[in-house]
């Protein structure tokens, strides 16, 4: 059912949704690896925007929506109307469980993954829900969370040219998100 998300804002109050209906069909009808708009030069976002996502710290006010019912700690990410529409039968049963704040496909490669394995994962939670996977999911937060910066982080210092020409770099051919969720699990 629908419900409003709390999140710090981080774009810019006249941001053209338009740019991301658009950027979600072309991730939904393709089996590419996910990507975010604000990995590239996104002029909707509002200074150290990029900073607040990547900690994760945006979403710190849906603790409200998990408070009042609306939301779990763990399960999958909130759906906006128009990504509904897009999606088909077999995607729509990420939906038959109380979305999260955090979840398997968060902690399982997150935006390394195409959107088909991320649907594949949230279906696959929603059938198998259980309070160890939960806690489990749980745990693995805290360190995906950190790999997720450090990784940004370390690829823009490693290779601040390739990225200005927008090209991914693979920090030591080992993404440090692998090597912290290593360390911690």
């Amino acid at each position: 059912r629908p419900f409003t998300i709390f999140k710090f804002r981080t774009m810019k109050m006249d941001a053209d949704s338009d740019v991301h209906k658009n950027h979600l069909k072309d991730l939904i009808g393709g089996n590419r690896v996910l990507t975010k708009l604000d990995d590239e030069k996104d002029g909707r976002l509002i200074p150290f925007a990029r900073l607040i996502r990547k900690s994760c710290l945006d979403e710190l006010p849906q603790l409200y929506n998990v408070l009042k019912g609306e939301m779990s700690l763990v399960g999958p990410r909130p759906l906006l109307s128009y990504e509904v529409e897009e999606f088909t039968v077999w995607q729509r049963q990420r939906m038959h469980t109380l979305p999260g704040m955090t979840g398997l496909w968060q902690v399982s490669g997150k935006n390394r993954l195409t959107f088909c394995q991320m649907m594949r994962l949230d279906a696959r939670y929603s059938r198998k829900a259980s309070f160890i996977m939960d806690l489990i999911i749980f745990l693995k937060t805290i360190p995906a969370i950190i790999g997720q910066v450090m990784d940004s982080v370390l690829r823009k210092l490693a290779c601040p040219d390739l990225q200005k020409e927008g090209k991914k770099v693979s920090f030591l051919n080992r993404s440090l998100s692998d090597l912290v969720r290593q360390f911690f699990l």
